[in-house]
């Protein structure tokens, strides 16, 4: 062979070897991000973010500083139902922002009362509250059950002898001061104590523990219809059957969380829909105005005849802006027939992963409705979630032990077959070797969350 097709052969051979060798990262030999350098200088390290700067979306993708591209399946935390840039969202934020973004709540704007009508419509209940957040939202909520459980005969000044609240073992409502009151992770709640007085917590689904500790100085049992942060774990009919029982006999409120599992996550309007009964308060906040930060209290008639101006209020709670965002979010989930596809995706995405239990024995169970599913392990997850953000894929671990997925309303069949290739290449990734089993003393006893709070 001559010299000089030796050399083409050698070519030829470099350049197959260089299709064929993974490219390095865009951003390895770069000079760090000035921005990430920023955050970590100067924001409080109340998170542990992995490296990256996420900089856009769009539909079911996001996209980091880098050009990499990720499948999201947690949706912000369950905030982001109609995936990222909606065209009408879009639309709907760039006719408003030039007409209003803020009057205050001395005033009506023009989307407050009808966006009140359509949450109405959804829940069955009667009266509507807006908010900043979920924990605002809750806030609110257990102000409300202080006022209702006080008697006309009680002075204002002293304490209220219907103010216990009956709370739930494994509950996340989130970081301000009463909604971590009733969060049953210590690790949240133990650092601030002592916390507000009359908290209780009841096993969940344990009817036999809320009827022993359910007397008429209870003024409300709060819970999440399906918990999130705890691992998705949803109510059973018999304990919200009995909770409803117990505080209408005892005059008590009904107070379904829905943060998280509400507004379509579940595949209806409302997780506590799929029960005869309705709560006398439900809370609300994540996709609520689409990425946009805004909660509610929805409440009965009965329960808001006790509430008089001064009482409660906000600065930014319902803005025009948000608001209007607010109404066009609820109107594209009626338009385009989201639930139906909540139903289908996340039975297709549950089915999936099902199959993959005879493949992975750490598999120990799935659960969940419509697009909140949690899959548990026998060994931590938080290996996984690293291993799948390398892959271009997002979604997160709570309780140590649960992979939680909340992808948006929009997601398609092709990216469900995407996302379970994905997954199934993640769970057989070397990962495993490195994640730690269930311990004994960790089998039976809740598991500590890690969580972006409200």
């Amino acid at each position: 062979m001559t010299r000089a097709a030796q050399k083409s052969k050698s070519s030829l051979r470099s350049a197959s070897k260089s299709r064929l060798a993974p490219k390095p990262a865009a951003h390895r030999g770069t000079k760090p991000d000035a921005r990430l350098a920023d955050a970590d200088k100067f924001l409080l390290p109340t998170y542990k973010r992995p490296p990256i700067l996420l900089t856009h979306g769009r539909g079911a993708y996001v996209y980091d500083s880098t050009g990499k591209k990720y499948l999201d399946f947690l949706g912000g935390i369950a905030v982001n139902a109609l995936g990222h840039a909606h065209p009408r969202i879009v639309k709907t934020i760039r006719r408003e922002a030039p007409r209003a973004v803020h009057f205050s709540n001395l005033y009506h704007n023009p989307y407050q009362g009808p966006l009140a009508r359509k949450l109405a419509e959804w829940s069955g209940l009667d009266r509507v509250f807006f908010s900043n957040s979920g924990t605002e939202a809750i806030e609110g909520a257990l102000k409300l059950a202080r006022l209702y459980g006080r008697t006309p005969d009680e002075p204002a000044a002293t304490p209220a002898k219907k103010h216990r609240v009956l709370a739930m073992e494994n509950s996340f409502h989130g970081r301000t001061f009463g909604a971590v009151s009733v969060t049953w992770t210590e690790k949240y709640r133990m650092p601030f104590a002592p916390l507000l007085p009359g908290i209780e917590f009841v096993r969940f689904n344990d009817v036999a523990d809320l009827e022993s500790k359910f007397d008429d100085t209870v003024c409300a049992v709060l819970l999440e219809t399906i918990q999130g942060e705890g691992g998705i774990h949803a109510t059973t009919p018999k304990f919200w059957d009995r909770a409803r029982a117990l505080a209408t006999k005892h005059g008590a409120l009904l107070i379904a969380d829905e943060i998280q599992c509400g507004l379509g996550r579940t595949g209806r309007y409302f997780a506590y829909q799929a029960f005869q009964s309705k709560p006398d308060i439900a809370v609300i906040a994540k996709p609520l105005a689409a990425g946009l930060p805004l909660g509610a209290i929805l409440t009965s008639g009965a329960v808001a005849a006790r509430i008089s101006p001064g009482l409660h209020g906000t600065t930014f709670g319902g803005g025009p802006l948000i608001c209007a965002t607010a109404l066009e979010a609820l109107t594209i989930i009626e338009d385009e027939k989201l639930l139906d596809n909540v139903r289908a995706r996340g039975a297709e995405i549950r089915q999936g992963i099902a199959a993959l239990v005879k493949k992975f024995s750490f598999i120990r169970e799935v659960r969940g409705e419509g697009l909140m599913i949690g899959v548990e392990l026998s060994i931590e997850g938080g290996a996984f979630v690293a291993e799948a953000m390398n892959r271009g894929l997002l979604m997160n671990c709570t309780h140590d032990y649960t992979l939680r997925l909340l992808p948006s309303f929009i997601i398609t069949k092709a990216q469900v077959r995407d996302f379970l290739r994905a997954f199934e290449s993640v769970l057989a990734s070397n990962s495993v070797s490195k994640s730690t089993p269930v311990s004994p003393e960790k089998e039976n006893s809740p598991r500590l969350a890690h969580s972006a709070g409200r």
